[in-house]
């Protein structure tokens, strides 16, 4: 009796161990296939930016010292963000990106059509390129980010990717209904 005990133990932990292993390498094939499909989603001839994600590394720390001199400086500096009728206002980020866009948006209103992406952002493309200064980023709901230099993407949701930060929306209240399910019409101005 004692020797089935023992045996059957053995059993239980073999399996127990395969089980595990199964569920690691069904969350890696998950993990890999949602890297797959994100690459997909946008111009793979473009992914040299995506190639430098690292699955499971810790996001870099965004701000130093002299980050945040800066961002106090530009705390006022704001942009609204229409979405289908529903206006926002977002604060800046101090990078040569968002001068760029500031530039633009100076002129007249930047209005795009943006695309729903997995459930957890809108992505619009521009019709010209900005400077970028990418960083691997954990992003959250109201961040705006520069994607491959012509992508604009505004989050509902949380990702973690390679992107040049342009802004964050200040009061989230309304924002993820705005988005809604499908694509939006969103129109970036500067505040009179």
């Amino acid at each position: 009796m004692k020797k089935f005990i023992i045996m059957m133990f053995i059993i239980v932990c073999a399996f127990l161990t395969v089980l595990a292993g199964c569920a690691d390498s069904r969350q890696t094939e998950i993990s890999e296939s949602r890297s797959t499909a994100s690459d997909l989603a946008f111009d793979p001839a473009e992914s040299d930016e995506a190639a430098g994600k690292t699955q499971g590394s810790q996001p870099e720390a965004n701000e130093t010292a002299g980050e945040n001199a800066g961002e106090e400086e530009n705390m006022n500096r704001k942009m609204i963000v229409e979405v289908d009728g529903n206006r926002f206002t977002a604060t800046l980020e101090d990078n040569e990106a968002v001068e760029t866009l500031v530039e633009m948006i100076q002129e007249s209103p930047l209005t795009i059509q943006m695309s729903d992406y997995s459930g957890f952002e809108k992505v619009g493309i521009l019709e010209s390129k900005l400077p970028s200064s990418n960083r691997q980023t954990t992003t959250q709901s109201g961040d705006i980010v520069l994607y491959q230099g012509d992508k604009i993407v505004i989050f509902y949701g949380s990702n973690f990717w390679s992107y040049t930060r342009l802004g964050r929306i200040d009061d989230l209240s309304g924002w993820e209904d705005a988005l809604g399910d499908g694509n939006v019409t969103v129109t970036f101005s500067l505040e009179e």
